[in-house]
């Protein structure tokens, strides 16, 4: 046991780890839906992903899983309403700044 590992601290059993997993999951898209002022250019500076990513990440899962729903399924789960409404109502035009930070972290 490394000394990090608290003698009290069980193994998880994938149940447990899935559950864990979809929790955090959920977590964080309540986190995103609830900082829609942080734009997708930024989340690609920052931390090399963005809300697009994860609902492509999303849809990949769907497929792993033979589970069929459509691009547009998955970017309503991740931007939780239609990616449209989304772009109409949160996004904003990226500024001469944003786009050569992204182009600076995308050549990388």
């Amino acid at each position: 046991m490394s000394e990090n590992t608290s003698a009290h601290t069980q193994e998880l059993t994938e149940a447990q780890q899935d559950k864990l997993d979809a929790q955090a999951f959920r977590r964080l898209l309540s986190h995103l839906d609830n900082r829609k002022d942080v734009q997708n250019i930024e989340l690609m500076i920052l931390a090399g992903f963005c809300r697009n990513c994860f609902s492509k990440w999303y849809k990949a899962a769907a497929d792993d899983l033979e589970i069929e729903i459509s691009d547009d399924q998955a970017r309503e789960r991740i931007y939780g309403m239609p990616y449209s409404e989304w772009k109409e109502n949160h996004q904003l035009p990226a500024t001469e700044e944003q786009m050569a930070a992204f182009n600076k972290v995308m050549k990388k």
